[in-house]
Order: structure tokens, then sequence, then C-alpha cells
């Protein structure tokens, strides 16, 4: 038997699943508030990915590292998100899961602003 949420395919799926990741942005958005302020910086810096890169390898990195920021932080919001479903009791493995999902977003900002300090000091030091 075919579970109800699996039952679409082909185009149909394809379009369910760019509204859930819509959805989920926009949940994002509206109830994370760290998201928000990341996809800020990133509105900023994405396009000066392209002005600060001295090739494409360098541009990807760049724009590279921001996106992976974001990537990890709605990740980190979705464990978030099913350990409070779970229980909103304190449990030291809700505490684990929800220190992981942090640590993970800070080394994706700590990886993300060594790319962009070594890029910024290339740029200056060569000047």
């Amino acid at each position: 038997m075919t579970h109800p949420h699996k039952a679409h395919t082909g185009v149909q799926r394809i379009v369910r699943a760019a509204g859930y990741s819509v959805a989920g942005l926009s949940a994002a958005w509206r109830h994370e508030s760290a998201f928000r302020q990341e996809c800020v910086l990133a509105v900023l810096m994405l396009p000066a990915a392209w002005w600060l890169g001295r090739s494409w390898t360098e541009t990807v990195l760049l724009a590279g590292s921001v996106v992976l920021v974001l990537i990890v932080e709605l990740l980190n919001s979705a464990v978030e998100s099913a350990v409070d479903r779970v229980s909103a009791d304190l449990h030291p493995l809700s505490k684990r899961a929800k220190d992981l999902g942090s640590a993970a977003v800070m080394l994706a900002l700590l990886g993300c602003a060594a790319i962009w300090c070594v890029a910024l000091w290339q740029r200056w030091s060569a000047a």
C-alpha cells in the first residue's frame, strides 16, 4: 500500500515539493530571528562575493559559505521544532540535540567568516 504522502509522482510531486520548501522558508522567516538575520546578511554578502572573488572558484566559495550557513540554520531549526514537538519537558537528550544543532550553526558561521576574512585579506594585501 502506498503512503498517502507518497502517492504523487512526476511533475505533481515536484510542484508539491516546491510548495513544501516555500512553506519551510516562510516558517523559518516568521519564527526564527537568527534565520532572518542571516538572510539579511546573505542579501548583502552574495552580491559582494561577485566583487570580492577573483576567480569563479573564489566566488563560489564565498557565496557557497553564505548559503551553507542558511542551510545549517534551517536544519537546526528543524531539529529544534521536532524536539519541541516531542515534549516540552527538559531532558538531557533534548538538550544534546539542540546543542548539537547550535554547534553546527556555529561551525558554519566560523567557516564562512574564515573564508571571507582570507578573501578580504588577500584582496587588501595585494592592493
